[in-house]
């Protein structure tokens, strides 16, 4: 089960206060995520846990990719849900994004999950009949599945103003991305280990005396006690 219908205690509703809130979610995400991978290349979908984004949930999802460029949405928090008028789980992502823009959408989708990336998307949504202008930003962090492989993501979409009449779907007016690497470990450098040599030596090291048993090795008397029978006359 997806972790929005397993807690749905920690999902919290924001829409009144949308207007408000700017883009901070996309900063709450992004560094709950930055905080998972510690000094790795990124966390695994297992992972997350929504009591670490819990003011941004309405502004969360997480992506399946299914081919190259393209990506469901495996769950979504009601923001986008509200965006499009209807249960957007199990839709592409591109269904958010106008015909002219998916193009960039899908590039950015394979700059997160093979390269890999952290992607960020300014999208504008124009006005129109019942339709205010819309000002939108997402941001999209490589996760890896429990089969080791990098074929999720967690996003966080937030769009400013009102809604109006839906669906709303944006134009892209730019994406940004930047690779991501693994924080390089330290390690002490650690001493040869001793080597004898029983063949050669060198300098003044002497060479190895063999054991003899019942006594020590180099075990040399100094005094010896001589017997003899001559007799002189």
């Amino acid at each position: 089960m997806d972790f929005f219908e397993r807690n749905p205690q920690n999902v919290v509703a924001m829409t009144d206060f949308q207007a408000d809130s700017g883009f901070s979610a996309l900063s709450q995400v992004e560094g709950y995520w930055d905080a998972l991978r510690r000094s790795r290349l990124m966390p695994k979908r297992s992972e997350i846990d929504p009591r670490g984004i819990e003011s941004a949930l309405e502004y969360t999802f997480i992506l399946e990719r299914i081919a190259p460029g393209m990506a469901r949405l495996r769950i979504a928090g009601s923001h986008l849900g509200d965006l499009m008028g209807m249960e957007v789980r199990g839709m592409p992502l591109t269904s958010l994004i106008s015909p002219d823009g998916r193009r960039q959408v899908c590039d950015a989708l394979e700059e997160v999950f093979q390269r890999p990336a952290v992607c960020e998307v300014h999208l504008n949504a124009p006005a129109g009949f019942d339709k205010p202008a819309l000002e939108a930003r997402m941001v999209l962090l490589p996760l890896k599945s429990d089969l080791g492989d990098v074929s999720r993501a967690l996003g966080c979409f937030v769009a400013r103003g009102t809604i109006g009449r839906k669906p709303r779907r944006f134009d892209v007016t730019s994406v940004t991305s930047r690779a991501i690497t693994a924080a390089a470990t330290t390690s002490l450098p650690t001493e040869p280990t001793p080597r004898q040599d029983t063949t050669r030596q060198s300098g003044m090291a002497e060479a190895p005396k063999p054991f003899v048993k019942g006594r020590r090795s180099g075990d040399v008397p100094y005094l010896r006690l001589i017997k003899t029978d001559t007799k002189t006359d």
